[in-house]
């Protein structure tokens, strides 16, 4: 009988090769990963900084061949067994360094455009602690990742933009201990996102990683959030792994004097409702936060959190129970100025604090889930936030278990930002094909993200079709949105920019809408007439009709348009101008603005587009 077989990165190993091998932990199933809220305000031991790093193409380091008997995989992070007389062909010790946080593309030249696996390893002194569990939390690595803590393996995870958390209690020890990760960012059919997209492919351990840890009863997941039916209400619930029922747990706001107490039930979640007096709610405005706190026994996480609510009324979007217009632009997490995948506090800031200055109130951050850091600057700026599930362009919608990635990633997206004031729309896709498999995939994956957050609004950004000069959104998805996103490009890749002055709009549901993208390409510092390609001209001519174009639109609640920086994707190869940049930023990756940027900071400014009712 043939020996069972299991599928690892590119290659494909017999479970009875692994088991005589001695390496049978490859085959073995790790913990699951969690996703944790609030993470990022838990004690922690950095592993941010150089690791050593190995670049393996053919994913020689599952194994490394000392001999025909022996064969050891480099997690084991040792050159040799013991008597082991063979040669040894890789050497942390003598590896070069990559910088994590970070992407290796741009690090290292001669990984520029490389796909495929990379090693990393490094050391770290820990001391446990008495009663309590220890975690490798990990920001974000790209795309599938495997994890060992002193030769045992921890956790595996599979996607390139959420955070994850593996139990390591049980692999550290006092004193010295090494990790060793192996990254692969190769794209494959089946991936969440799959082979093409436009945006650059980094790789590596992208967001930062630490060691946290917390007591045996802990609070791994928590919502809190504005009712919108009960005036001064806050509701919510805490979850605790670790507890039965009855386990008592805590949330007060002192600023409020304000205090909640509720008991767990069988599964560990425990309801929180109630009422606060004087409560000032965060909007663009006026971005309140207030410090909240969570215990339960040894257990305690200091928050900072805003209240508000988001809902629609007909056509209208109501923050606080007010019709609001959102003035936005896209983002995608590019790091101003060095390039590369943005991840620090100061990217953040510099990318949002030019938001603010365009005069935007709303951000669509595309087309996967940001960094929390990200989120965090938006909660203090006060800006509105529109945060997507990397579900883009034409996946297997018909294969089960690419569903179950997207799943598992928007349910990690979720629970690991949903106490955020600043997100106010969950986006499920952007410009998926139309037809039966996708629309029933992204309609389970709505009702899946309102179960796991009722608080916030649905959104995607969807294709138009078009009818003459017509638009016509009548995509059978808008039926389970909240809001409707579209996404046009009249003036770029499709007729002139004045043609928007004759288009129509005939859109068959009553309901928000949000044109999501619009724009072209413009070279920071290239200059031509206004009907010149590729120049600051010609991108704020498009601009120019887009405006009047979209003011004709009676249900028009909000827009995006792309993009607000310049970004790296390989699909943009022209010479001289793109140099795999897609050059529809507002500003370049050098923070030059150009000329459509003070055409829409004019018209954002000056109330010049878009009514809230």
């Amino acid at each position: 009988m043939p020996s069972s077989r299991f599928s690892l990165g590119r290659i494909t190993l017999s479970c009875a090769t692994l088991v005589c091998c001695g390496v049978a932990a490859w085959a073995q199933t790790a913990n699951a990963p969690l996703a944790f809220t609030g993470a990022d305000r838990r004690p922690a031991l950095s592993l941010n900084g150089d690791w050593a790093s190995i670049v393996d193409p053919y994913f020689s380091g599952l194994f490394s061949f000392h001999h025909e008997e022996k064969k050891n995989g480099w997690f084991l992070n040792r050159k040799a067994q013991p008597n082991d007389t063979g040669p040894t062909e890789y050497d942390f010790d003598k590896a070069p360094k990559l910088k994590v946080p970070g992407d290796w593309n741009t690090q290292r030249e001669s990984l520029f455009f490389y796909e495929g696996p990379v090693w990393y390893q490094r050391n770290f002194t820990y001391q446990p602690q008495e009663h309590s569990r220890a975690f490798l939390h990990v920001g974000a690595a790209n795309y599938h990742s495997w994890w060992w803590v002193n030769g045992k393996k921890v956790c595996e995870h599979e996607g390139g933009f959420t955070a994850f958390n593996c139990d390591v209690t049980e692999a550290v020890h006092p004193g010295d201990n090494f990790i060793v990760a192996a990254v692969d960012n190769t794209r494959r059919e089946d991936n969440v996102p799959t082979l093409e997209t436009d945006w650059w492919n980094y790789g590596g351990i992208t967001r930062e990683a630490s060691i946290i840890t917390v007591p045996n009863t802990f609070i791994d997941q928590y919502d809190l959030h504005l009712s919108r039916t009960q005036d001064g209400v806050i509701e919510g619930w805490t979850h605790l792994t670790g507890a039965g029922a009855g386990v008592p747990v805590e949330v007060e706001i002192p600023e409020l004097h304000a205090k909640a107490q509720a008991a767990t039930d069988a599964n560990g979640k425990a309801a929180i409702h109630f009422t606060v007096s004087g409560l000032e709610r965060w909007s663009p405005e006026h971005p309140k936060l207030y410090a909240v706190k969570l215990r339960t026994g040894a257990d305690s996480i200091d928050e900072q959190m805003g209240f508000r609510t988001i809902e629609t009324r007909g056509t209208q979007i109501l923050l606080n129970g007010k019709p609001i217009f959102l003035r936005g632009i896209s983002i995608h997490a590019e790091a101003p100025y060095r390039t590369g995948r943005a991840w620090s506090d100061k990217d953040a800031e510099t990318l949002l604090g030019w938001a603010k200055d365009l005069g935007c109130n709303f951000v669509r951050l595309a087309h996967y889930p940001h960094d929390e850091t990200m989120q965090r600057a938006a909660d203090r700026m006060g800006i509105m936030v529109w945060s997507e599930n990397p579900v883009y362009w034409a996946l297997k919608f018909d294969n089960s278990q690419v569903y179950d990635k997207a799943s598992q990633q928007l349910e990690e997206e979720i629970g690991t930002l949903r106490n955020h004031a600043s997100i106010v729309l969950w986006s499920m896709a952007n410009e998926t094909p139309s037809n039966p498999a996708r629309t029933d995939f992204i309609t389970r994956l709505a009702a899946k993200a309102r179960e796991l957050d009722g608080s916030r609004l649905i959104t995607a950004a969807l294709l138009v079709r078009a009818q003459g000069n017509t638009k016509i959104v009548d995509d059978p998805l808008g039926k389970v949105l909240d809001v409707i996103g579209v996404n046009e490009y009249i003036g770029w890749y499709e007729a002139h920019p004045e043609t928007a002055d004759v288009t129509q709009w005939d859109i068959r549901y009553d309901k928000p809408l949000i044109v999501s993208e619009f724009g072209g390409d413009a070279k920071a510092g290239l200059h031509g007439s206004d009907n010149q390609r590729w120049t600051e001209e010609y991108q704020a001519n498009i601009y120019r009709h887009q405006i009047g174009m979209l003011n004709r639109i009676p249900q028009l609640r909000g827009m995006s348009p792309w993009i607000l920086m310049d970004f790296r994707s390989p699909n943009r190869p022209l010479a001289g101008i793109q140099d795999e940049f897609n050059r529809k930023g507002l500003i370049s990756d050098q923070g030059e603005k150009k000329q459509a940027y003070y055409i829409l900071q004019k018209a954002y400014k000056e109330g010049a587009v878009g009514k809230p009712e």
